[in-house]
């Protein structure tokens, strides 16, 4: 999980929106225990207290529970609560995406051109994005 100190989203958001990754893509399985806060604070470099406050938020989502003395875990629903989650959170990035290019003037067509060279960008090396029919 990296962090971005120079991003307007604060720092215990974006842990948890890892965590919620994490858990949206089997990394973490219902039941599984969750790294400890000093753990993950000495691992993502950051307060414990910072932590804390993306666990409470997870938490309070339904997404973790605390077992006291043991540690944290991911809910039964957890993946699936991670899921929707996450969808929600990149339907508001490209609700904002999409305000920001009409705002700068960009035709539709020169969004989803923009759209495309992200998401090409962001591939993992050596996996090109899977060819649709319509590219065809």
């Amino acid at each position: 999980m990296e962090i971005d100190t120079r991003s307007h989203i604060p720092i215990y958001l974006q842990i948890a929106d890892g965590i919620r990754d994490a858990v949206a893509s089997g990394v973490y399985l219902p039941g599984e225990a969750l790294p400890s806060l000093r753990t993950l604070s000495l691992e993502v470099q950051v307060n414990p207290n910072t932590v804390q406050k993306a666990y409470d938020e997870l938490a309070r989502e339904g997404l973790i529970y605390a077992r006291r003395g043991r540690g944290l875990f991911v809910a039964e629903k957890g993946e699936t609560s991670a899921k929707t989650s996450a969808q929600q959170s990149v339907q508001r990035a490209f609700q904002d995406g999409i305000r920001a290019a009409r705002a700068a003037g960009m035709s539709e067509r020169e969004v989803r051109r923009a759209f495309t060279a992200a998401l090409d960008d962001s591939s993992p090396k050596g996996n090109s994005r899977p060819k649709r029919e319509s590219d065809a």
